[in-house]
């Protein structure tokens, strides 16, 4: 199998039981985000139908998966992470054409990916249950995971590999059979992927791609009554449908959803080193990114020096295609992204704030040269909304107490990033900030082997990758075994 096997199809199809499946509706064109005519291929618009269909499958599947032992399900993640180590630079190309990020990003993911499916693999091997003392003599009490049988998999366009595989990898590893839905406006890098895991084992049935609208195939999965559990990232709006909808059938859910995450800057003896651990995390999938760093609170002692660096930094970026070798900033997904961060970026003007970066030529297109807005007020549109492009707001602070206060200030929760030269300073800000995750002095990179989420309206549910998948891709079984016979 390699990427040509999805380019080259003269149908377009959804990937059901190990092979390719034309869908019963209509078909979507997949465009190139840094050339809209470049139109790479078409997909199904799947109707309810198509969905219905794949789950029906899925869910005949799911007894022998499920009886299929742990440690070979692990056998054949391990056999797809080798394929997409083969396939890496095929994947990585489609993906920034696809998806429009740098090459070097698209690289990037790929290796992130294949190191959160290494860990994965193991989880295998790692699906421990406990005994726990009785009360009644000779009799053994012990625990045992589950799966939970058909799961469906929702995810977002911003990272084509990455977020189908962290859901995939741990719902197969424990035994669950998979429907996946990948974003309507990436989806060919998850087809490519189904077509590398069936190369690898996975029996058929196990995995479903069903392309098509969140509307449509989305809705239809989370109201599906034989789908256990639905996992889906993308914006805290949909996830809201979305676990209504799985709600009133007491399904489960794991939302990993948006994020408006802070930087505050108390102290540095490198102040350069700050900008550029800013900066990546700022500009990373031109800003498009739940985790990306949007706000800098900072104190007044060290705002201007601090403002003066970014501002440079940011005016330095180079702009353009993500297939040219020195991109820094691609392209943004669609030209409603584009009226979306110029939207904000004439709001926050609007409302006071002081644009520190020129604004200055870019390619044609949908592209947005990287704006620094500083005397950002805590309550203004552009500090609390999640814009979802490179845009990096500044708001000034007086000591510890009003950063942790504006840090806390939103409907956010996901990410926090503190810079400090005194340790009780960073643990300070550490304990008091609301969000899932707190990063100290670098940027907001996570490991491919630790728990991933938010809390407030940034996640529902167990957090993502690590031992924490498993909490909810199975269920906890208790056994009394007693040794009286009848």
């Amino acid at each position: 199998m390699s990427v040509h096997e999805v380019l080259d199809r003269t149908e377009p199809a959804n990937f059901v039981r190990g092979g390719w499946k034309v869908g019963t509706g209509g078909v979507t064109a997949v465009t190139n985000p840094a050339d809209p005519a470049d139109r790479i291929a078409t997909v199904p618009d799947s109707t309810a139908g198509d969905v219905d269909a794949a789950v029906a499958v899925a869910g005949g599947a799911a007894p022998a998966w499920a009886a299929t032992p742990g440690p070979a399900r692990g056998d054949v993640l391990r056999r797809w992470n080798d394929l997409i180590g083969e396939h890496a630079e095929e994947l990585a190309a489609l993906m920034t054409r696809e998806m429009g990020k740098p090459l070097a990003e698209s690289r990037g993911e790929i290796g992130r990916a294949r190191l959160e499916l290494d860990y994965a693999a193991g989880e295998a091997t790692r699906l421990h249950g406990t005994t726990v003392p009785s009360r009644a003599a000779g009799q053994l009490v012990f625990t045992e995971r589950e799966p939970l049988g058909v799961v469906a998999a929702i995810t977002p366009w911003n990272f084509p590999a990455v977020a189908p595989i962290r859901k995939l990898e741990p719902a197969l590893v424990t035994g669950n059979t998979v429907v996946l839905k990948p974003a309507d406006a990436t989806p060919l890098t998850a087809l490519a992927l189904a077509g590398l895991l069936r190369d690898a084992g996975l029996p058929d049935g196990v995995l479903g791609v069903v392309c098509g609208t969140g509307a449509t195939a989305g809705a239809r999965l989370a109201e599906h009554p034989d789908v256990a559990a639905v996992s889906f990232t993308g914006s805290t709006a949909v996830g809201r449908g979305i676990a209504e909808k799985v709600a009133r059938r007491l399904g489960s859910v794991q939302l990993e959803l948006g994020g408006k995450n802070a930087a505050y800057v108390h102290s540095a003896h490198d102040l350069d080193r700050v900008v550029d651990q800013i900066t990546g995390a700022a500009v990373q999938a031109s800003g498009q990114r739940c985790t990306a760093i949007s706000r800098v609170i900072v104190d007044d002692s060290l705002a201007d020096d601090l403002v003066a660096r970014l501002s440079a930094r940011f005016s330095a970026l180079r702009v353009g295609p993500g297939t040219a070798t020195d991109t820094e900033v691609g392209p943004l997904i669609s030209d409603e992204a584009v009226q979306k961060v110029a939207g904000y970026i004439g709001r926050g003007l609007a409302e006071g704030a002081v644009r520190t970066t020129p604004e200055r030529d870019v390619p044609a297109g949908r592209y947005v040269a990287p704006v620094v807005l500083d005397h950002v007020r805590p309550e203004m549109a552009v500090a609390r909304d999640e814009i979802f492009g490179p845009v990096l707001t500044v708001t000034r602070v007086s000591d510890v107490d009003e950063a942790i206060a504006v840090v806390n200030d939103g409907d956010y929760g996901l990410a926090a990033v503190v810079f400090a030269t005194d340790l009780d300073v960073s643990l300070r800000v550490a304990r008091a900030t609301r969000t899932g995750m707190v990063h100290v002095n670098h940027g907001t990179t996570s490991q491919p082997h630790v728990p991933f989420g938010g809390v407030n309206a940034s996640g529902v549910g167990e957090f993502s990758i690590g031992y924490t998948s498993t909490e909810f891709f199975t269920s906890l079984k208790v056994v009394y075994l007693s040794p009286e016979v009848p």
